[in-house]
């Protein structure tokens, strides 16, 4: 049996900005994110805000970069977006041994602190995302910094779905279903049958799902012009969107398409309610907004 991590949970989605006031007005106000924690550590600042069913987005932002500038770096490399996914641990000693017993080699591993402890595992091992994993004693909690949106969306939404394509959906599931202990809650092929999916949960929201373009006869590619494919840019994975339930959100079909290749892989068939807000109209991260009341199954 493939080593699993004990007690492994989904506990933040993270995305990186140059500065924490250039998210708020999409993700505290119009999203009606409430503060959760944060604050400034050498080279970062990280501020947690949560939504209405316990989700949290992490924002971060550079600080004092010059002596830990892997953020900055990120920065000026990649541009604002997607930047980890964080799993909480109640071992990280023994989640680094399962770790590297399937072959991977966490890096950045700080096991000094009593109440944090922290592990990373690289993009190219972690199918185009970083990993961190992390131990804590205790929830993390400040007063929000000056300039906090306070009047924000009620109801707030939720944070439901984290959509992450991957060019092998084996190597997708060896991650976040065995060694990271997702449990399976639902999977299928994609409309146009070109990609496939599977969702994954832990104890918390969001859900994970896993994207990959399916294999024609024989295993071999279905195509390389399949939309999925060539958005993948040949990269092993990269984090497509991040999904929120929205009371209200208005009716934008039109946003989809009938054409597959302008639909959003692994969540929406054209006729569903949703409004898709691009990267370049988000920090660099897509969001997808749906209402509750639509029949999606996030």
């Amino acid at each position: 049996m493939s080593p699993t991590i004990a007690g492994a949970a989904l506990d933040h989605v993270a995305v990186a900005v140059e500065h924490w006031s250039d998210a708020w007005p999409r993700y505290a106000v119009e999203l009606g994110g409430t503060w959760s924690s944060g604050g400034l550590n050498i080279g970062f600042g990280p501020a947690q805000l949560s939504y209405a069913n316990g989700g949290r987005v992490e924002v971060l932002q550079p600080w004092q970069p010059d002596d830990n500038p892997f953020l900055r770096r990120f920065l000026d490399r990649h541009g604002p977006g997607p930047h980890h996914l964080t799993f909480k641990v109640p071992d990280l000693a023994a989640a680094i041994t399962e770790a590297r017993g399937v072959g991977l080699a966490p890096v950045g591993v700080d096991l000094t602190n009593a109440d944090w402890k922290e592990a990373f595992l690289h993009p190219r091992q972690a199918t185009g995302i970083v990993v961190q994993l992390a131990q804590a004693t205790y929830a993390w909690e400040s007063p929000p910094p000056e300039g906090f949106p306070t009047a924000r969306r009620d109801p707030p939404a939720s944070l439901v779905r984290v959509t992450h394509a991957v060019a092998d959906l084996e190597e997708g599931l060896g991650l976040f279903e065995v060694l990271l202990g997702g449990r399976r809650v639902a999977h299928g092929p994609g409309p146009d049958g070109t990609w496939e999916y599977v969702d994954l949960a832990w104890a918390g929201p969001p859900v994970i799902r896993v994207i990959a373009p399916t294999s024609g006869a024989g295993g071999r590619p279905s195509g390389d012009d399949t939309p999925l494919r060539s958005w993948l840019r040949g990269l092993s994975g990269r984090l497509h969107h991040v999904a929120f339930a929205l009371p209200g959100a208005p009716d934008r079909r039109d946003a989809l398409g009938a054409d597959p290749s302008s639909a959003v892989p692994g969540l929406l068939s054209t006729d569903t309610p949703a409004r898709v807000i691009e990267p370049q109209d988000n920090l660099g991260t897509r969001l997808v907004l749906v209402r509750p009341d639509a029949g999606w199954d996030g």
